[in-house]
């Protein structure tokens, strides 16, 4: 969907030349999120500017569904891309709804339309149509108005987006608010994104592809995992941090790596039959409890079997916590953690048990794919 081709800026100084950004290559497929990521100065703002001519290239090309952009006109280049800042941008003296439908109106909607379009992006960003839409922008929180920001830039439905530190700017508990809806809007919405941050976090959380920037020259173009697993130099390593093993639990969703094969108890079995079930599937802490929709309600440890008889019912312990399938393996290793286990049950939207995940298969899983990366670069090299 976006295309740049020896995409070059070079400013003139009056200690001469320098280079922003040197004959930049790379694409961005349909629908996915492309994060522009390096230290400042190193040419990402540049690179991004130069696609919707905020600054103009000094040689090279930029492609947008395959048509060279140098043959638009540059208000019709930026009325068909939105663009969210981080300092957000919007008109102080115009209400909200004014804010949102701007290009709408430049493209000449009728006001049904683009009043309707308001409403429907109010609440996609979760913000409650009649209460905001005539308030002005001094009225909003920053939370409120990078939401605001983000609407306006989809107002048109322009096909790509360019973002620049959208949610640099804001706090980081909102922050993280922020970036769930908007990738829940983007499951949606499937628009093609160039998205600056400065972020590794945020980047790995996001991004569908990362470029990594230094000195205005793209050093690496890949997916998050593999830039996690095979860094092309010592720059880029240095850049992930140490801890980038430790990244990659972001990438990975419980639902992709449940083990479903889980043995449970119901409140009348008897704990004879707990303590042959947990020998039956090799479980030396304990089993879990459910009732009569397969949702958890509790669990039996093994020392509780061994002193005690009776039912499940009379002698189970609370869960002190549990796994969601749309978690990523990064909040399973906090939970983890913070209530001292060495494995979770799984479950859906509804409680349902789906299975279970241990910190045993989480260190076998990373220890495998770099594992596997190595023995790559090994067999290169040779």
């Amino acid at each position: 969907m976006i295309r740049l081709e020896n995409l070059t800026k070079v400013f003139d100084t009056p200690d001469g030349a320098v280079v922003a950004a040197d004959h930049i290559n790379m694409e961005v497929p349909r629908g996915k999120i492309c994060i522009l990521l390096g230290p400042s100065g190193c040419g990402k703002t540049t690179t991004l500017k130069m696609i919707n001519r905020i600054i103009r290239a000094t040689s090279g090309k930029v492609f947008i569904d395959g048509q060279d952009t140098a043959e638009l006109d540059t208000q019709e280049l930026r009325r068909n891309i939105g663009y969210v800042i981080q300092q957000i941008g919007l008109f102080p003296n115009m209400t909200i709804e004014e804010n949102i439908t701007v290009v709408p109106k430049l493209l000449g909607w009728d006001k049904a339309r683009y009043r309707e379009r308001a409403r429907e992006l109010m609440r996609m960003i979760a913000l409650e149509p009649d209460a905001f839409l005539k308030r002005y922008p001094k009225e909003l929180s920053g939370g409120q108005q990078q939401r605001i920001g983000v609407a306006r830039a989809l107002a048109a439905d322009p096909p790509v987006m360019l973002m620049d530190e959208p949610f640099g700017a804001i706090d980081p508990i909102n922050r993280a608010v922020i970036q769930d809806e908007f990738l829940k809007m983007q499951q949606e919405l499937n628009k093609t994104i160039m998205f600056v941050s400065h972020d590794i976090d945020e980047a790995i959380k996001m991004g569908d592809r990362i470029a990594i920037f230094r000195s205005g020259k793209l050093i690496q173009h890949s997916s998050p995992d593999d830039l996690l697993a095979s860094p092309v130099d010592e720059f880029v390593e240095s850049f992930l941090g140490e801890d980038r093993a430790l990244k990659r639990l972001h990438l990975v969703k419980v639902r992709d790596f449940i083990s479903s094969c889980i043995g449970t108890v119901k409140p009348t079995d008897s704990m004879e039959t707990a303590q042959a079930r947990m020998q039956e599937y090799g479980y030396t802490v304990g089993i879990v409890m459910v009732n009569d929709h397969n949702q958890p309600i509790g669990m039996i440890s093994r020392a509780m079997t061994q002193i005690t008889s009776g039912y499940c019912g009379d002698h189970f312990e609370n869960l002190p916590a549990m796994a969601h399938l749309d978690d990523d393996l990064r909040k399973v290793v906090s939970l983890m953690f913070a209530h001292d286990l060495v494995w979770l049950p799984c479950v859906d939207d509804q409680g349902h048990l789906h299975g279970h995940i241990t910190q045993r298969s989480i260190t076998h899983h990373l220890g495998a794919r770099y594992r596997v990366q190595a023995d790559h670069d090994a067999v290169a090299g040779e």
